[in-house]
């Protein structure tokens, strides 16, 4: 029952998620606090190894919520979940592709999903922002309190970034120095 309802949850996110990778990150954030197998802080901790491993984020992320709730047949049976409303869609639309090419009221649909996800994507940047610059419900249960050290290394980032040396370092070097600080400091 537990596989059932993984792939369709994911088949939900696979779906409606338009613009993939950051766009999946609200409705996952409501998954986890409909079904309680990830916290917002997980989440957080998902999207960052999301990243930084090959593939799509979305097929990363339903492979990792998926293997943490049933092992390796979660993971094959979320994963199957988010690609199957895309593969449908897909196949679907190729079907039509010649008699729609030319659609003004395709183009126009088209067009219409841009802002949806732009504003998904937005939305995903903020939320996991905020779950990084700031905690909600600390020792009192309205309590925000900032994250000082990561606002301040932010800070430092955003400006060292300024310099065009550094603009020509790869990414991975980026990435590797990233998880060092965050082992050493444990943000």
């Amino acid at each position: 029952m537990k596989l059932l309802l993984l792939f369709y949850e994911f088949a939900k996110v696979g779906l409606f998620s338009v613009g993939g990778g950051l766009a999946t990150v609200p409705f996952l954030q409501s998954m986890g606090e409909k079904t309680g197998w990830f916290t917002n802080a997980q989440l957080s901790t998902m999207i960052a190894v999301s990243e930084s491993t090959p593939g799509p984020m979305g097929v990363n992320m339903a492979t990792y919520v998926g293997y943490s709730i049933s092992g390796i047949p979660g993971a094959v049976i979320a994963t199957l979940g988010l690609i199957t409303p895309s593969i449908a869609v897909i196949i679907i639309i190729a079907g039509f592709l010649q008699k729609f090419r030319q659609s003004k009221t395709v183009d126009a649909v088209f067009y219409g999903l841009r802002p949806a996800s732009t504003a998904l994507i937005a939305s995903a940047g903020l939320s996991v922002a905020m779950s990084v610059f700031w905690t909600v419900g600390g020792s009192a249960e309205h309590e925000i309190a900032l994250h000082w050290p990561v606002i301040l290394l932010s800070l430092v980032i955003f400006l060292a970034m300024q310099h065009k040396t550094l603009k020509k370092i790869h990414p991975v070097a980026f990435i590797a120095a990233a998880a060092v600080v965050g082992a050493v400091f444990q943000f």
